[in-house]
């Protein structure tokens, strides 16, 4: 079997490259420019929603939905106006704004604040061609930048990118970057992934990610920085939470991905738990960042990544498939329960992850990547699990 799994991933077609988004941070020396052509940047956003919107709703006349294309045109000789922006970054903006306005489906999307106290945060889009090196530095409309962590773009093809800014104030250099992808071959075959609140990941075969509670670990010193009012404080706390959360995440995806060439995971709704008394655990636990992290590294490194629905996979037994397992709001206290048709013991996390494993070799994945090429064949005992699920089901 695992010469066969070998044999299937080295005749696998394999990308030689693939484009990763490097966001470096910029040096505090060019914050103030950055605020200033970020203000420009805003103004730009404003005329073209005023303009589409008026275009979109006339007083006489057909409407007319403006296009990127149409934008660029009649923002010609708007840099004349402008002391830090050229026609590259205007042109990207009003491009841009077509983009958000056609995915809104709306005919005036949300104006842009330049100042107090709500602020947008700082966005100043630029082209590939507008940014250039000149040794240690970058060179952007007239003006030189240094980043931290500068070997990521060197001797590297980028494409268009932006300079960003977060709550703290900080700007960051938001770039996609051309990079080079070694191929591997996965030792495992498969594994199933349950997503929860106690463990925020628990696979088919043991593997555990253990809920950080990274909010509450700040709770306290969140707390006490919003009663007095240390609001630049505040965010820093958020800040480090979700870095603690991303880190964790990122370790966990990337173990799963180079393990495993089929990964499964249960398609829990985030949007719907939110609404409820768990919502704040539910947020902490970054179930939609771990799902997009599996799917975007898995298809980089050639798996095959599958989102699949798991009703009943934590009432099904993973040996005989009979629903003897904990059920409702009550039995989530339930951690290990036997049994009833079969006597086997089982770890409820588990089991649910075995569970989600069997079903998505019994029927289509509800999202996910496809595998690149043809399936690998399971092995007998997820063939035999299969057959016991199908003659319960059948019985049902």
């Amino acid at each position: 079997m695992e010469e066969r799994v070998r044999i299937a991933q080295i005749d696998r077609p394999f990308p030689a490259t693939c484009t990763r988004t490097v966001r470096l941070k910029v040096r505090p020396g060019s914050a103030s420019w950055l605020r200033a052509a970020s203000i420009e940047v805003n103004q730009v956003w404003n005329w073209a929603n005023e303009l589409s919107a008026k275009a979109a709703r006339p007083y006489a006349g057909s409407p007319k939905w403006l296009s990127g294309f149409d934008l660029c045109n009649l923002s010609a000789g708007g840099t004349e106006f402008m002391d830090h922006i050229g026609a590259d970054t205007i042109q990207r903006v009003c491009t841009e704004y077509a983009l958000k306005r056609k995915v809104a489906k709306r005919a005036i999307l949300r104006w842009r604040v330049s100042r107090e106290p709500k602020r947008s945060l700082g966005w100043v889009p630029f082209k590939a061609a507008s940014l250039r090196r000149k040794g240690h530095a970058l060179r952007f409309c007239g003006k030189s930048f240094r980043v931290f962590d500068r070997e990521y773009l060197a001797d590297r093809k980028f494409r268009d990118g932006c300079f960003a800014q977060d709550a703290i104030g900080d700007w960051y250099l938001c770039i996609p970057v051309q990079m080079r992808v070694e191929s591997s071959v996965a030792l495992g075959e498969s594994v199933g992934i349950d997503l929860g609140l106690k463990s925020i990941a628990t696979t088919s075969n043991g593997d555990t990610l253990d809920a950080g509670r990274w909010t509450n670990a700040y709770a306290d010193t969140l707390a006490r920085a919003q009663r007095h009012g240390h609001r630049k404080q505040a965010k820093r706390l958020h800040r480090k939470a979700a870095r603690c959360r991303a880190d964790a995440l990122h370790k966990f995806s990337r173990k799963m991905v180079n393990q495993y060439q089929n990964i499964v995971i249960g398609d829990v709704s985030s949007l719907k738990l939110v609404k409820t008394r768990m919502a704040k655990s539910v947020l902490d636990s970054g179930w939609g960042m771990l799902k997009t992290q599996l799917q975007y590294k898995g298809q980089q490194a050639g798996r095959s990544v599958q989102v699949v629905s798991e009703r009943d996979s934590t009432r099904a037994c993973s040996s005989c498939g009979a629903l003897t397992g904990p059920k409702g709001l009550d039995g989530l206290v339930v951690r290990q329960w036997v049994c009833g048709a079969c006597g086997d013991a089982h770890d409820r996390d588990v089991n649910a992850a075995r569970n989600i494993l069997a079903g998505s070799r019994c029927g289509p994945p509800s999202a996910g990547t496809s595998p690149r090429s043809r399936p690998i064949a399971p092995s007998s005992a997820s063939r035999a699990r299969k057959a016991r699920t199908d003659r319960v089901r059948a019985a049902a």
